[in-house]
């Protein structure tokens, strides 16, 4: 199926692009979650009427995921779960305790942006977990988990 991107997407183009994407994404998900629209003509014509306006509310929303990452970017956030003597955790720290511990702090981050590239954590230590609040913008903070008795 040919759509008409609504915004930028990652590994996918750029807003106002045309691409052929499988018809259950499409369906499922570009379409209504608004981030893509069918590509027909009268879709077409809408859209080169109304790009301007999509171009400024997106380098909008750029600026303010730029202005949210500066003050996430290198952030030390500590979480403290229940562990073992060797230090293996009982459970793991998932992307929503991390959320968690963000809102607490005032930053509003959504679970899906928090990039865990090794899956929960299962160990006590430091590590380094990513957090896309932008297509273009992707800040790093540091997790410290710590483990109690």
């Amino acid at each position: 199926m040919q759509v008409i991107l609504m915004e930028k997407l990652a590994n996918l183009g750029n807003l106002g692009d045309v691409v052929k994407v499988k018809d259950g994404y499409a369906r499922n998900f570009l379409i209504p979650h608004g981030k893509a629209k069918r590509a027909t003509d009268a879709n077409l014509k809408a859209f080169e009427t109304r790009r301007a306006e999509l171009e400024k509310a997106q380098s909008d929303q750029l600026a303010r995921s730029q202005e949210r990452g500066a003050k996430l970017d290198g952030l030390l956030l500590q979480i403290t779960q229940k562990a073992g003597v060797d230090g293996r955790l009982f459970g793991s720290v998932t992307n929503y305790d991390i959320v968690e511990s963000l809102g607490k702090q005032g930053f509003e981050v959504e679970r899906a942006q928090v990039r865990m590239p090794t899956g929960p954590l299962k160990q006590v230590g430091d590590y380094e977990i990513a957090i896309a609040l932008h297509t273009d913008v992707v800040v790093h903070i540091k997790i410290s988990v710590l483990g109690e008795t």
